[in-house]
């Protein structure tokens, strides 16, 4: 299959997520320069993390402008797959492809950890290699990965079933303590109504190889590859 990696000014984990999908998981990958207007030939777009547009305003309030993002409009809505990334779920928000928004971190502070995540289901196309409540570790990133929502929001994500992974402790514990950002209800992962558009702040692409430590990683983009493949 063919992945489109989204590559905006300030983008830096285009060439970990690239090396994921094509060096580990020997698929093809392209990247994607933010003035493209096409991205049809791909089954799946990356919008990786990174400081698009140097985070000036906010994460992911400019990016959401690039002409890449009226050509992902009409790649979501066709049913094609899209995960995005830490600052790619930033954009996501921003861009109204997901709902609510990734605030600065409670602590205030940036953080660069390992994170366990719960999955919370298994019948998804980016979770389809996961055990039932399987805890993957994977690590976080960022300065604003706080996902806010207001609480018919919240009520609705959890009533859909659209929560994929949420902060845990590595006996599949949901706790405070576990919860590296202060994220509403510890979600570290949420889908769109269709359920074809991913946003999580944890790094999947940095947990590939047991060299770095997880390769649960590799469980999301298998997931991915096989979803596509049996399109």
């Amino acid at each position: 299959m063919r992945f489109g990696i989204l590559v905006f000014p300030g983008t830096w984990s285009d060439t970990d997520c690239h090396h994921a999908v094509k060096g580990v998981l020997q698929q093809e990958a392209e990247y994607v320069w933010h003035q493209e207007a096409n991205l049809e030939g791909y089954d799946c777009v990356i919008l990786p993390g990174g400081f698009s547009y140097g985070d000036y305003l906010r994460p992911g309030a400019m990016a959401r402008f690039s002409p890449v993002m009226d050509a992902l409009q009409r790649f979501a809505a066709s049913g094609r797959l899209v995960i995005g990334i830490c600052n790619g779920f930033q954009i996501l928000c921003e861009a109204g492809f997901l709902p609510g928004a990734l605030l600065r971190n409670r602590h205030l502070q940036y953080r660069c950890q390992w994170a366990h995540l719960l999955t919370e289901r298994n019948d998804t196309p980016f979770t389809s290699r996961c055990g039932p409540a399987q805890v993957l570790r994977v690590p976080v990133s960022h300065g604003e990965g706080n996902y806010y929502a207001d609480p018919a929001t919240l009520a609705q994500l959890e009533e859909e079933g659209r929560v994929l992974f949420r902060y845990c402790d590595s006996s599949a514990g949901i706790t405070e303590s576990a919860n590296p950002n202060g994220s509403a209800h510890n979600i570290a992962g949420i889908v769109n109504q269709p359920g074809n558009v991913l946003g999580m702040m944890p790094h999947p692409e940095r947990s590939c190889e047991q060299l770095l430590g997880s390769t649960d990683g590799n469980l999301i983009f298998q997931s991915i590859i096989d979803s596509c493949g049996a399109r």
